[in-house]
């Protein structure tokens, strides 16, 4: 009986990690979505902070592959990678990027320990203030780390799967604040 209950209790660990590494997942894909949908978050400074809240110190953020080698390089650190954020939401684009959605799919989590590694693929609409657009898809390998009982991202990795130009207006309605969490 002692060892099922310590298998059962090793089951529910694992669980519980996926299920906050899943969250801490998401909540990384929220914060990235244009406009932010985070009630209050009104520049990108708080932005990137709240973002930073989800990695460790020693955290490694890199694009790689083809496309995103030299589009997003490697940033090693919470300083480095404040400063990726800060040029990605820093450049004055023209036309101006207005809306962007983080969809996840095709999710694999798996937990050892205080380690964990993921994969996910992820689509993302973006549209432009001249109502031009693209679909970006990208697979996501990343680590986390459960540091004082809190999963934290150790590395991002994204390779681009492809990018499509959307039609012309492919979409109409669309905010230019959220208010979801107001």
């Amino acid at each position: 009986m002692n060892d099922e209950l310590t298998e059962l209790r090793r089951r529910v660990e694992v669980l519980e990690a996926e299920a906050e590494i899943r969250r801490v997942q998401a909540r990384y894909m929220f914060l990235c979505d244009t406009p932010c949908p985070e009630y209050g978050v009104t520049d990108d400074d708080r932005r990137i902070d709240l973002i930073l809240e989800l990695y460790a110190d020693d955290a490694v953020w890199e694009g790689v592959g083809e496309h995103y080698d030299g589009q997003f390089g490697r940033a090693v650190g919470k300083d480095a990678i404040r400063a990726h954020f800060q040029r990605f939401w820093g450049e004055k684009r023209d036309p101006a990027l207005v809306l962007n959605a983080h969809y996840l799919t095709s999710e694999q989590i798996r937990v050892d320990g205080d380690r964990a590694d993921g994969q996910w693929i992820h689509v993302q609409p973006w549209l432009y203030a001249d109502g031009t657009g693209l679909l970006r898809s990208s697979r996501l390998n990343n680590a986390f780390r459960r540091e004082d009982g809190r999963w934290l991202i150790t590395r991002t990795r994204t390779e681009n799967v492809f990018i499509a130009p959307l039609p012309a207006r492919f979409a109409s309605d669309f905010p230019a604040t959220s208010v979801l969490m107001a």
